[in-house]
């Protein structure tokens, strides 16, 4: 990469020189193997029929489409923050209604993990101008863009489901209250399946999942460091366009996807994505 530059100098060898860099400092992380057993999956009006009439049913995939951080300052403890992540995962399921006959349909699941990092003590306040508000006449700052807690960074791939099951309603109390009722999940998250989601005493029967997640827990402050960089503006590597009159010769020169066909080497590969549902149940 280093021979594709071109100086912004006439074509002289660029200019090597320490330059002083405004980034995010990493103060304290942490990875983390998490398995939530038995969370309550909120169905869809047509998933709950569903399962109301079988008890077959199986995860096809899973998508995690929010995730709520919340960091707070420990008393006592100075520099160390409690974090709080609540994870919603969209997921998809296939019954077996009869033989021969299978039907999807779509939920939502909710999981809340906390750690305890250190994210150090900051005492500054940080105003940044704008190209809007930036002018002679233009109104005085009046928000903050940073303030004395550090920023929090959850790196997540899409969990696994390790199990599914259809449990009939009992009047107990459940052992995960990290959201009581559909009301309190978040608008977004609800446009994120096809149909709304109910939850009244009238249901017969809930269904539960067991999930695995694997996750990256980073907290961050901004900091002021010096590099050593070498100047460059131009690359000298021009953009080739396709041949759409020869697929054929673009696709002998790629490459052999030799590790798609080694799947021991890949023990950690997640499943495609699903595609993106349109929102049925806006407010």
């Amino acid at each position: 990469m280093i021979d594709n530059r071109n100086s912004c100098f006439g074509g002289k060898p660029a200019r090597k020189d320490n330059v002083c860099v405004d980034s995010m400092q990493i103060l304290d992380s942490c990875k983390d193997k998490d398995c939530f057993e038995d969370v309550r999956v909120y169905l869809t009006e047509f998933g709950q029929d569903v399962i109301e009439k079988t008890g077959n049913v199986k995860v096809k995939d899973t998508k995690v489409v929010c995730v709520n951080v919340q960091a707070d300052p420990i008393q006592f403890n100075k520099g160390f923050y409690q974090i709080t992540v609540r994870v919603y995962t969209k997921l998809c399921f296939e019954a077996c209604l009869c033989p021969g006959k299978s039907q999807e349909f779509e939920g939502v699941a909710v999981t809340e993990k906390k750690v305890v990092l250190y994210g150090g003590e900051g005492f500054v306040r940080v105003f940044r101008s704008t190209p809007i508000d930036d002018g002679f006449c233009s109104e005085p700052c009046d928000f903050e863009e940073g303030s004395n807690k550090p920023t929090v960074v959850v790196e997540m791939v899409d969990p696994m489901a390790l199990s599914v099951k259809v449990k009939e309603k009992c009047n107990c109390t459940c052992d995960c209250c990290c959201c009581t009722c559909v009301e309190e999940l978040p608008k977004n998250v609800c446009c994120q399946v096809n149909g709304c989601l109910v939850d009244h005493a009238g249901l017969q029967k809930l269904l539960y999942v067991t999930l695995g997640f694997f996750s990256v827990i980073r907290i961050e402050r901004p900091g002021q460091f010096i590099l050593s960089a070498e100047e460059y503006c131009v690359p000298d590597k021009e953009c080739m366009p396709m041949d759409e009159e020869d697929p054929c010769a673009v696709f002998a020169k790629m490459a052999f996807p030799t590790a798609q066909f080694c799947p021991s080497s890949c023990p950690c590969a997640s499943p495609a994505p699903s595609a993106p549902s349109s929102c049925s149940c806006k407010k």
